[in-house]
C-alpha cells in the first residue's frame, strides 16, 4: 500500500465512562491513536459482495500496524466524514504490517 493511497486523516477512539466534578458519569472519547488511512466506502463491487456479504459493514480501512496497541471491536473510528463502529480487525496476510477494519457509519441521533 503506497502512502499516497492513505490520504484519510483517522482517530481510533475509546469510549470510556467518566466521571465529572459532581460524581455523575458521562461517556468521554479517548483517543488511543491518530494515522493515515486508506478508506474504500462498500459499492456494488465484486471484492464487497464477496468480502461483506452477511455484514453490516460500509467502510473499510487499511492502516499501518501501531506497534503495542491491538484495535478491537469496542474501539470507534473518526474522520472527516464522521463516526465508524469497528465491526472486525485483522491482520493483512498475516505479516504484521497492515491492519483492515470493515466498520459502519454511526448515524447521528435527532434528538
Amino acid at each position: 500500500m503506497s502512502f499516497g493511497k492513505m490520504n484519510t486523516f483517522i482517530d481510533i477512539v475509546s469510549t470510556t465512562p467518566t466521571k465529572d466534578a459532581e460524581g455523575f458519569a458521562t461517556t468521554g472519547d479517548t483517543i488511543l491513536a491518530s494515522v493515515r488511512a486508506y478508506k474504500e466506502d462498500r459499492h456494488g463491487g465484486e471484492r464487497w459482495m464477496n468480502m461483506a456479504a452477511f455484514s453490516t459493514a460500509s467502510s473499510l480501512f487499511r492502516f499501518r500496524k501501531i506497534p503495542g496497541m491491538e484495535v478491537t471491536a469496542e474501539m470507534l473510528i473518526t474522520c472527516d466524514d464522521g463516526r465508524y463502529r469497528i465491526l472486525s480487525a485483522e491482520d493483512v496476510r498475516g505479516r504484521g504490517m497492515y491492519i483492515e477494519v470493515l466498520a459502519e457509519r454511526l448515524e447521528p441521533s435527532v434528538g
